[in-house]
């Protein structure tokens, strides 16, 4: 009698137990929701805005400029947007992006960037899978500048999609 029941009790909890197992893979290998912390990004993004992380979006295609990605610098996590690339040359001058001495327009809005070369992080151009990130919020912003370039290992994914609070629901760029 005792195995009976448990059998029924099995058969009424697997569609619960499906449901359980298959919002932990979703949340490890997939999506996942994560808060953004400070002004960093300002005013693209909003300190306490819940957005969903696509863990998947870099396994089948390219990290680009201008991306919103969430990097793991070891003891958090920072969302920060994509400025340089591997094998370019970075510089800010009056507030300009100079990407191998091009002018590159930005086409996100960004508080003033003082004036920074790649050079001063030890390197003329960035290596084979590394990244520049910096916040929006360029006087206010823990990001490449002052730790250093990203190895793409460490970036999590892109994050776009805002869900909360609702009245900033929607796609950020």
């Amino acid at each position: 009698m005792n195995k009976e029941r448990i059998i029924k009790f099995l058969k009424e909890m697997s569609p619960y137990i499906i449901i359980v197992i298959f919002v932990i893979l979703l949340k490890s290998f997939i999506i996942t929701p994560i808060r953004v912390n400070g002004a960093s990004m300002d005013d693209t993004l909003k300190d306490k805005d819940i957005m969903i992380l696509d863990k998947t979006k870099y396994r089948y295609n390219k990290i680009k400029r201008f991306d919103i990605v969430v990097v793991d610098i070891g003891t958090e996590k920072i969302i920060k947007r994509v400025i340089g690339l591997p094998g370019e040359s970075i510089e800010y001058e009056h507030n300009i992006l100079y990407v191998n001495g091009k002018r590159v327009e930005e086409n996100f809005n960004h508080k003033k960037t003082a004036d920074f070369s790649i050079e001063e992080l030890g390197v003329k151009k960035i290596p084979k899978d590394m990244y520049l990130v910096m916040g929006d919020n360029r006087p206010n912003s823990l990001d490449s500048r002052i730790i250093g370039l990203i190895p793409k290992k460490e970036i999590l994914g892109k994050t776009s999609l805002t869900i909360f609070p609702p009245n900033r629901l929607g796609i950020k760029k």
